[in-house]
């Protein structure tokens, strides 16, 4: 018979005791790592659960990730909408309170104080949070402004606030210094006294006129360019009888120049001389109307004046400027705003009429041409240039009227929005010295010149000879949509700015204006120019009703950072939990763990025992002795 070994019926311990060992490594990884297992198949039936829990609580991390960023840029955002509106009430206190004492170059200790603000609210418009700057819209590597200085003085080659405010002053007095008006008596007449304008966007505009004059007939302005008229007749006013001419400003607001009929001789200010007759005091009322306009242009209109040509440098415009074209008159001149639509050779119309049923279309809204009876946006083809003039403006919205000045038609868009112009008579459309499919872009506006003081029109200021203030993104749809953060599955918030929003873009015009108009101290109306200016400057700075301001951006900036926190809060639950449960899955209790590997350790150790004396067992030690 054969005797098998020891280690041949055996061998099943050294199997258990490989089991063994390998349950205690196991459990030893489990004791070090506190997973149940290093790999998900060790995870047993959860591990797709555990899988789409891992990615659940990855997806909430970048979320927190993009929530922390956002509010850090948020946070720098708000620093800066609280630092403009405190510029805003800065300079609007320093516009009330300042001296009129002029410095040597010319301004207030309000004005310098304005210089600081403004330089202090570019900087803020030009905030980075890391490497995007906040207010240039989608361009979040680009500043969204020129520096400070480069918007007030300009560049060698391009001309600044600065220089648009004095050329818009030249403009606006006229050559007479009396804001583009005249006062005159017309032809054959001793007792009638005419104010005109003379038909420029610029200068005084008139209103209406208000009289008390005994016998005095006034016929209220009417016409194109309008002109307004007090006919004395025959029967001198009385003593504190008044008239009072009502004007329009450049900047929107009104003044007037009311003068009273006086006895005393020299008449004190604001009074004119009744003369002997009608005739004579109607020469009398005449000096003293011109030399109340002359101060009314040199006061009032100076302050209106600059804050209409920041206006237009801030606020772009789309012009889009026609060639200078004839009529169909013999011979052939300069179109006008009286010349007709259509009309027979010979005649002061178009060289080529419109026809009923032609159309213009404005930014997409067609006017169409009529016989007769012209309703909404329709034109009798026997209605003048400037009636059709008139109606492109209703539709385009633009605040700069349009123009025509030496047969050449000047049409301006709303406030940044661009204007195209098209007509199914292309020739017809020539024959006003536009190009058909015309569009144009915003620009800053300025008056076309040299000479100023004569200037007939605002043109479109170029990239080569104007300052473009704002070097952000200007593209379509809203401000806040241009820059987005998705801070949860189904929220995303918008944070977007643009230093160009109605909001910023008031606030720096208005700063700006304070801190760019110079006044020459010698002049007799230097105080009352500061004063208007002052004053204008102050009002504007006051809360505007229905116009964006400072604090409603911080109120969307606000609601994006309440929208934020509140996902945070329930993605921190979420996590919270989600960590919970896969602990559930992958965990292990330590305590048990640590049970069971002293269990096997026990086990172990007396395997190794008693395999080692089996192992140690031989035949030999079972015969008997001897």
């Amino acid at each position: 018979m054969s005797i098998d070994g020891v280690s041949g019926r055996t061998s099943y311990i050294g199997t258990n005791i490989l089991n063994l060992r390998n349950q205690l490594n196991d459990l030893t990884t489990q004791l070090a790592t506190g997973k149940v297992s290093t790999t998900y198949a060790g995870q047993g039936l959860d591990r797709g659960f555990a899988l789409s829990l891992r990615a659940q609580i990855s997806g909430i991390n970048a979320f927190s990730d993009t929530a922390t960023n956002l509010n850090t840029r948020l946070s720098v955002a708000n620093l800066s909408l609280q630092g403009l509106s405190d510029v805003g009430s800065q300079v609007k206190n320093a516009s009330t309170t300042a001296t009129l004492t002029l410095n040597e170059n010319g301004q207030t200790s309000g004005q310098i104080t304005a210089q600081a603000a403004f330089a202090n609210a570019v900087a803020m418009l030009n905030t980075q949070s890391g490497d995007r700057y906040l207010f240039s819209g989608r361009a979040m590597d680009t500043p969204a402004t020129v520096p400070a200085d480069t918007m007030l003085k300009g560049t060698a080659t391009q001309a600044g606030l600065t220089q648009l405010i004095n050329e818009r002053k030249q403009a606006d007095q006229g050559a007479n210094l009396m804001g583009r008006l005249s006062v005159s008596s017309p032809p054959a007449t001793t007792t009638v006294t005419s104010v005109a304008e003379d038909g420029s966007p610029f200068g005084l505009k008139l209103l209406s006129v208000q009289s008390s004059l005994t016998g005095a007939t006034v016929t209220q302005p009417a016409g194109t360019p309008k002109s307004a008229s007090v006919d004395l007749g025959a029967v001198n006013p009385k003593d504190g009888d008044k008239i009072k001419f009502n004007f329009t400003l450049p900047d929107g607001t009104t003044d007037a120049v009311e003068l009273t009929a006086t006895t005393t001789n020299p008449p004190p200010a604001g009074s004119f001389l009744i003369g002997a007759d009608t005739t004579a005091t109607t020469a009398n009322l005449q000096a003293t109307l011109t030399s109340s306009i002359k101060t009314l242009s040199d006061t009032s209109l100076v302050a209106a004046s600059a804050l209409a040509a920041s206006n237009n440098f801030f606020n772009p415009v789309a012009t889009v400027s026609g060639a200078a074209v004839n009529n169909h008159n013999t011979p052939p001149a300069p179109i006008s705003g009286a010349t007709a639509l259509s009309g027979a050779a010979g005649t002061d119309s178009l060289s080529t009429s419109f026809a009923a049923g032609d159309t213009i279309t404005v930014n997409g809204t067609p006017i169409t041409f009529v016989a007769s009876g012209a309703t909404g946006n329709q034109v009798n083809i026997t209605d003048s240039v400037q009636t059709l003039m008139s109606k492109i403006d209703q539709i385009s919205g633009t605040k700069n009227p349009s123009t025509i000045s030496n047969g050449a038609i000047t049409l301006h868009g709303a406030d940044g929005q661009n204007l195209a112009i098209s007509s199914s008579n292309t020739a017809a459309l020539g024959a006003l010295g536009i190009a058909n499919n015309t569009t144009a872009t915003p620009a800053p506006l300025r008056v076309g010149g040299p000479p100023f003081n004569t200037a007939s029109n605002l043109v479109a200021g170029t990239p080569a000879n104007t300052v473009y203030w704002y070097t952000g993104e200007n593209g379509p749809g809203s401000a806040r949509g241009t820059a987005l953060a998705q801070v949860d599955q189904s929220i995303t918030v918008q944070y977007g700015a643009r230093a160009n929003e109605q909001a910023f873009r008031y606030l720096l015009q208005n700063v700006a204006v304070y801190a760019a108009v110079t006044t020459n101290a010698s002049n007799p109306n230097a105080n009352a120019q500061v004063t208007a200016l002052a004053q204008r400057v102050g009002a504007n700075l006051a809360p505007q009703s229905g116009q964006q301001q400072i604090q409603d951006v911080q109120a969307e900036f606000a609601g994006a950072q309440t929208a934020t926190k509140a996902a945070t809060d329930r993605q921190t639950q979420l996590k919270s939990m989600s960590e919970t449960m896969l602990d559930s899955i992958e965990g292990v209790n330590q305590d048990e763990v640590a049970t069971k590997i002293l269990a096997l350790q026990t086990s172990l150790q007396a395997s190794y025992q008693t395999t080692s004396m089996l192992y140690q067992t031989t035949l030999l030690k079972y015969l008997p002795i001897g």
